[in-house]
């Protein structure tokens, strides 16, 4: 657990969307920014591609999300994992063929004052699901799948497996028709316990910021793949 979790609750507000933020030639910069981005990851089996954004690809997107975030939240700083050369990286774009689960980006130092973290659309169609729930663990992946559970020896930067949310919120089923509409991608019984906050409907030159502790996850709502930016800040 996050030693710091009262002053970590300090900083907490519930999630925030702008819009028109990034002008449609900002947008096609980012997609350009990816294509030109080395893979990070390809993994199959999840159907889902991830690059790291790279500092000294694109100073100007660099200085113009930097700028635009302070506006928003203040001061910052940015919580990302770090280079093969030590140096930090913006945050991750992930190209996406099947929704992604339920989870939390919590970080993986429990010493940092975690902050906000941001959600930019790349692609028009698609949405995120942010629960009320939170959680001051670590980057956390929440599942019952037992092979999921079972993973153990996880690489750098990689999120821990637990069904620990199980009963942690309470034993309230999760509301069906919400489920049908936005989640049936995910086990039903894999929800108990959590409501939603807020469903952020994809739109490009938007972005959504929320808190590091809130337990969210992609909708079913999907037209063949989507393309997100994400980042992570502490202060």
């Amino acid at each position: 657990m996050h030693k710091n979790i009262s002053k970590i609750k300090e900083f907490e507000k519930p999630p925030k969307v702008l819009k028109k933020l990034f002008s449609e030639n900002e947008i096609k910069e980012f997609l350009d920014l990816y294509n030109n981005l080395p893979t990070t990851v390809h993994n199959k089996k999840q159907n889902v591609i991830k690059k790291r954004w790279l500092q000294g690809y694109n100073k100007k997107l660099e200085d113009i999300f930097c700028e635009r975030l302070k506006n928003e939240i203040g001061d910052f700083k940015m919580d990302n994992l770090k280079d093969e050369n030590g140096k930090d990286i913006y945050g991750l774009i992930q190209e996406s063929y099947n929704p992604i689960g339920l989870h939390v980006d919590a970080g993986f130092n429990f010493d940092n004052l975690i902050y906000r973290q941001t959600l930019i659309p790349l692609s028009s169609v698609g949405s995120t699901v942010i629960f009320k729930n939170r959680f001051y663990g670590g980057s956390t992946n929440f599942t019952l799948d037992p092979k999921e559970l079972g993973k153990k020896n996880l690489s750098y930067g990689q999120n821990n497996r637990s069904s620990d949310h199980i009963g942690m919120f309470g034993k309230k089923p999760f509301d069906k028709e919400a489920h049908e509409k936005y989640l049936k991608h995910e086990k039903i019984e894999n929800l108990s316990g959590l409501e939603i906050e807020f469903v952020y409907e994809w739109e490009l030159g938007s972005m959504l910021i929320f808190d590091r502790t809130n337990l969210h996850c992609s909708s079913s709502i999907i037209e063949g793949k989507k393309i997100g930016l994400t980042t992570f800040t502490k202060k």
